[in-house]
Formats: structure tokens, C-alpha cells, sequence
């Protein structure tokens, strides 16, 4: 089911961050989030299991044993504690309860919940794990588990710790003792035998005391008992109440006394309870067999002494008395063989059994086979098995496929209010899995969706500055702002209208294509804003949008990188690389966005005319500097020469200069190579 791997996700999300789950599952090749009530192939609980040991660095047994402590919290959390509270009062009755309570509340929403304590990995199809617990003589117990599968074992001592120490105050320690293939049960089926020790847990204020008050303990215990014969029942309420702040181990003096205090009769206490027995049983069987209508006694050799009378509708074969009970019958769970022998040996277990196709009648054997859920009891005095069962019906739907009634069930039997139940229940939850679907779905919408906002944005970003688009998304007017200094650079391919001429169209998108996807790499080398590209003019800025005080550095080093780059561009005529000329001023620019359709980051002012008059006035291969440009770079590390007073249309006589090189730059770092 998803929700083992939810929990999964939740347990290294929590203890080791969301880059680590991240990691992990794209390792593991699993998706992000899974279904709660989805059954997932087993193979992906398994690869997220392995890959948690490998980026963890951790063996698969603490992994494991990790995971069963928190898987425990993860329950609580959901809300099932109090209903696992109630298995038992305590240890050992919690765990011999386990396989009755998956059996008993597989019905259900909850008992889907549930059964993880159980399933451990396994999906709905495969067989549940078995539990069985001894008693020794030094109050440890062993575990005896039973698995379809391998190495799962150690989530065990880390679920059955959490709950002790919840549920009942001790902590315990389980060691494996024995781990063999279990040839009585069907297949080759693991078997782990755990050593169960347990020690009570105290605050540090009783442990200290308890530790120097042993014979204070004996000495208070006694004293409660003398006192329980002798005065009432009021009385020993109220010595009860002294005695649990008198004696360090509250809980095990408590309830020691409290089992005292039984009242039958008149006033008459009693230390515990006897059950009394008549002397004869006052019932006949016919009403035995009508009350009990499901439910079988059989001896040691499988055969069938007596039977309910819906049991006999059913399985018509079960009214000759004396057949053999493994001819209609076979056991479903827990998985034994139909022995007598092996039937004791689970006898705290739920069985199920199953009618077998080949012994039903001709016209029955197109109905699904029924299923009987029950305990066994061995009747040592008939040397007879008891087995009192109730049909396993989950729906109405069932109970027609197989062509019964409510009335066939026994008015005391809960059956009858399971099936109409979990009729409504079965409702309920198809309703939260499409809910959850949806949830789902919208996730990945949402997600998708995102992406996509990002690549608008990305495409807005390449078109106006992130600031000003920014505002234009937010509905706002950009305005123009007045920058002190920045730097322009023009360029543009020589003999440009020439190669138009003698080349296809496409020839020559695919030679500006390729010139501009280098030059635009280099904006980002170089922290410059790209204003515009027109035809082959190529249009930057450095201290627009953002100012900054490295402006003319920023255009001089992609300068050098513009020149450089164009050598790697062939000319589609002549097949030599093209040529390129640029020219950079400095000075004060007015930026503003223009129009509503398309809307453009523009910049005016002289300052645009003299870079674009630099650039129009220079020499193919050349980085051509105003002597603004200059005054900016003269100190800063680059070669420049001087050119001299060139006729500049429409400025008159400038003084102008060649940038050469960055005297401390490498070309693998005005390129941007690493």
C-alpha cells in the first residue's frame, strides 16, 4: 500500500531533509508521492529500503528497525493508537492479539490501516506475516515470526519496542535466537524466533528510590494485604490510594491491589476471580446447533462429530457424520498444514477456512467458494476440536454471490453488522480514494503548471529586465528612469548587405543564429544587459538596468569575447570566418519601456548615437573606444592604443582608440571555459 511508503518518505523527509528524499528516489527510480490506499508493486518499497542504506550510509537491520519505531508514531499520528491500546493489557497479549485483530478488522477502513502493522511490506495479495509468543520461566518470551519474505525481520523489534514502551512502560530487547526455513507451513516460508526481555521504565525521582527500597516494596505489599482482610471496601480504596504514594513501582502495586478489591455477594472480597461451572450442561443440541449455526467439533483424526445448521445448508456433505473434515475444508490462514498437531500449535491464531470446489454440488460450483472465520478450542476431555466460526462476508454483493441471507447468520453474530457496516464504510472509502486521486491529480497540475510559469517568466526575463517585468506582470507603470554613466556597445558584421546578396535567406539566419547564440552566452559571462539585435546589429549595455561601478570593464571583457567568438562563425560565401565591427562609449542614458504590444526596454540619448557612431566609424576585427570609454578603462588592467581625431558624421573631430586585450584575463575566462 502507498501508505508504507508514505510513511516511508515522511520518516527521511523529517530526519534528514527534503534533497535527501529527492536524491534517494530518483536513485530508487519512484515517484514523489504515492496513494494511500494504492497497492504499489513490492519492488519499490524494496529499492527505496536499499537506496536508503546506500545515501544513508546505514546497514539495512538499523534501516529497518528505524523504520518500524517510526512507522509506530506515524499510526498514532493517523489516529489508530487508541484502537491498538485495547489488543491486550499487556505485552504478551498484545502481541499474541495481533494475527485476531488483523483477522477480525480486515473488513474495514481501519483494518486496511491496520494491517500494515501486520502486512509489513505486503500488498493486499500476498499473505500476511504470523506471529506466536511463548511464555518462559524467567518472565521472557520468544517471538516466533512467519513471513513470505526474507529480511524483513528487523522492522519487528522496532515496532514491537515503540509500543511497549507506549503502551506499557518497558523497554525490551529482542535478539534473534534462531532463523530457519519453516517446512509446516506451505512453501518455503521464513521463520524468526525472537528473545523477548523486557524492563520496566521508571522517572529518574522512582528509579533512584526503587533502587535503595527493594525490602520497602515487601514490606508495603504486605501491609496492603493484611489490611484488605481486615477492613472494608471503602478502607481499602483508601489504602490504595496511600500505597501508590508510598511504593516506588506505582503501576504494578496499583493494579496488584485494585484486582483485590472484587465485591460479589454481600461486601464479600476476593483476592481473584474463579469461574463457577454447573454440574451438567443446561442445553440440548438441537438448540446448541440452531444458537451456534456455524461452528464444527472435530477429533484428532479430522473427523466431524458435530456441526452448525447453517454450516450443514452450505455444505450439504457435512450432515453425514464422521467424514472427514479436510475433504470440504482447507485452511487459508494461517498457512499449516490440516493437522491436529499443527492446529494447536497456532491455536491463539484466527483461522480461515475455505470450502473446496471439487466436494460442492454440481449446480454450486460457479458460486465463489465460502470463507469461515474463527478460533479453535481444544476440548481435552473429548479430545475434540472446537472450531466456532462466522461466514468471512465483507458485502451484500458477496452474501448474493454466494446465494445467502442475513438471516443465515446468527442474530448474537456481528457478521450481520459487519457486512451492512462496511457497506457504507466501502462507500466512504471509494469516495476518499477519489478524493485522494484528485488531490493527486491536482498536484501534478499544479506542478506542471509551475513549470510552465517558468518558462513564461524565463522568455519575459529574456525580453525586459526581471524588475520591469516584474512590475508589468503586477499591472504597474514602468517608469522611465535617468542613468549617470553606463556603457553601449554596437557591432555588426562587415560587408554584411554583401553576403545578403549573394546568399539564401536561410544561410543567412543560420549564420546570425549561430553568432548570436555565442554572443548571448557571453551577456551572462559577463553580467551585460542585451538591448536588442536589428538585422546584424548586436546591441549591449553595462549599468542598465541595475547600476553598478564596473560597467565599462563588463563591456570591455565581452567586447574581446564578441571578437573572439565571431572567428568560430563561418561566412557562408567566402567559407572564412566573418568579421565583426564594435564600438563602446560611455556616458548618461535615459531607459524607459516602450509601446503595450510587444513591449520593448529602449534607451535614449546621445549617449546611443556616439557607441552606435564608434561602431559604424571602426575597423573590421576592432574594438573601437570613445574617449569617454577610454578614461573609464586606462587604469583597469586592459592594452588599448590610440587611433587619433577621426571625421565622426555628425559629431565632427573625436579622439578615438583600439581596445587590444585584458593584460590579466586568460581567453578561457573572457569566453566563460571552465
Amino acid at each position: 500500500y502507498g501508505f508504507i511508503n508514505t510513511c516511508l518518505r515522511s520518516l527521511v523527509v523529517e530526519k534528514y531533509g527534503e534533497e535527501t528524499w529527492e536524491k534517494l528516489r530518483l536513485q530508487a527510480g519512484v515517484q514523489d508521492s504515492f496513494l494511500t490506499f494504492e497497492v504499489y508493486k513490492d519492488e519499490i518499497t524494496m529499492q527505496l529500503v536499499d537506496q536508503a542504506c546506500k545515501v544513508l550510509g546505514v546497514p539495512a537491520d538499523l534501516v529497518l528497525r528505524e523504520f518500524g519505531k517510526y512507522f509506530f508514531e506515524f499510526c498514532k499520528r493517523s489516529g489508530y493508537d487508541h484502537m491498538l491500546r485495547t489488543l491486550g493489557g499487556n505485552l504478551y497479549e498484545f502481541i499474541e492479539n495481533l494475527d485476531a485483530l488483523h483477522s477480525y478488522l480486515s473488513l474495514s477502513y481501519q483494518a486496511k490501516m491496520l494491517r500494515f502493522w501486520f502486512c509489513l511490506f505486503f500488498p493486499q495479495e500476498m499473505n500476511a506475516p504470523s506471529f506466536r509468543v511463548e511464555k518462559n520461566e524467567d518472565g521472557s518470551m520468544h517471538l516466533h515470526y512467519y513471513s513470505d519474505r526474507r529480511g524483513l525481520c528487523h522492522i519487528v523489534p522496532g515496532i514491537i519496542g515503540a509500543a511497549a514502551l507506549d503502551f506499557f512502560n518497558i523497554e525490551i530487547s529482542m535478539k534473534i535466537v534462531n532463523q530457519t526455513e519453516e517446512e509446516e507451513r506451505t512453501g518455503k516460508k521464513e521463520h524468526i524466533v525472537f528473545l523477548v526481555t523486557q524492563t520496566p521504565v521508571f522517572p529518574c525521582k522512582e528509579r533512584n528510590e526503587f533502587s535503595s527500597s527493594s525490602q520497602c516494596l515487601v514490606d508495603s505489599e504486605k501491609q496492603s494485604e493484611s489490611q484488605l482482610n481486615k477492613e472494608d471496601l471503602e478502607k481499602a480504596k483508601n489504602t490504595t490510594g496511600d500505597r501508590g504514594n508510598s511504593v516506588c513501582p506505582v503501576k504494578k502495586s496499583h493494579w496488584k491491589t485494585l484486582r483485590g478489591i472484587i465485591a460479589l455477594g454481600k461486601g464479600k472480597l476476593l483476592r481473584g476471580f474463579d469461574p463457577v461451572y454447573p454440574k451438567s450442561l443446561w442445553i440440548d443440541t438441537k438448540t446448541f446447533c440452531n444458537g451456534l449455526p456455524f461452528h464444527m467439533v472435530f477429533d484428532k483424526e479430522l473427523r466431524v462429530k458435530q456441526a452448525g445448521v447453517s454450516i450443514q445448508k452450505i455444505v450439504p456433505g457435512l450432515q453425514t457424520m464422521g467424514i472427514s473434515l479436510d475433504q470440504y475444508f482447507r485452511i487459508v490462514h494461517p498457512e499449516v498444514p490440516f493437522t491436529i498437531s499443527s492446529i494447536q500449535k497456532f491455536i491463539n491464531s484466527q483461522f480461515v477456512f475455505q470450502t473446496r470446489r471439487e466436494m460442492m454440488p454440481e449446480s454450486w460450483k460457479q458460486r465463489p467458494m465460502l470463507e469461515l472465520r474463527g478460533q479453535m478450542m481444544w476440548m481435552e476431555s473429548l479430545q475434540c476440536m472446537l472450531y466456532l466460526c462466522s461466514p468471512l462476508l465483507r458485502t451484500l454483493h458477496e452474501l448474493e454471490e454466494r446465494q445467502m441471507h442475513i438471516a443465515d447468520i446468527a442474530p448474537h453474530d456481528v457478521t450481520r453488522d459487519l457486512i451492512l457496516l462496511n457497506q457504507q464504510r466501502l462507500a466512504e472509502m471509494e469516495l476518499s480514494n477519489q478524493l485522494e486521486r484528485k488531490k493527486e491529480e491536482l498536484r501534478i497540475l499544479s506542478k506542471h503548471l509551475e513549470e510552465e510559469k517558468k518558462k513564461t517568466e524565463a522568455l519575459l526575463y529574456a525580453m525586459l529586465p526581471q524588475h520591469v517585468a516584474n512590475q508589468l506582470k503586477e499591472g504597474k507603470r514602468v517608469e522611465a528612469g535617468e542613468f549617470q554613466e553606463c556603457t553601449i556597445l554596437f557591432s555588426d558584421v562587415v560587408t554584411f548587405t554583401n553576403i545578403c546578396a549573394q546568399c539564401e535567406p536561410i544561410q543567412i539566419v543560420l549564420m546570425l543564429n549561430s553568432m548570436y547564440l555565442l554572443f548571448d552566452r557571453l551577456t551572462t559571462v559577463h553580467d551585460v544587459y542585451k538591448v536588442e539585435t536589428i538585422g546584424d546589429a548586436y546591441m549591449v549595455v553595462g549599468g542598465v538596468p541595475v547600476p553598478v561601478t564596473t560597467h565599462a570593464e563588463r563591456v570591455a571583457n565581452f567586447a574581446l569575447g564578441m571578437i573572439i567568438a565571431a572567428k568560430g562563425v563561418q561566412n557562408p560565401v567566402s567559407g572564412n570566418p566573418i568579421q565583426i565591427r564594435v564600438g563602446i562609449h560611455t556616458g548618461p542614458v535615459l531607459a524607459g519601456v516602450v509601446g503595450e504590444k510587444m513591449p520593448r526596454y529602449c534607451l535614449f540619448g546621445d549617449t546611443v548615437n556616439i557607441a552606435s557612431r564608434m561602431e559604424s566609424h571602426g575597423v573590421p576585427s576592432k574594438i573601437h573606444l570613445s574617449s569617454s570609454a577610454y578614461q573609464c578603462l586606462k587604469h583597469k588592467n586592459f592594452e588599448i592604443t590610440e587611433r587619433g581625431e577621426i571625421e565622426v558624421k555628425g559629431k565632427g573631430k573625436m579622439h578615438t582608440y583600439f581596445l587590444i586585450r585584458n593584460k590579466t584575463a586568460t581567453e578561457n575566462e573572457i569566453m566563460g571555459r571552465p
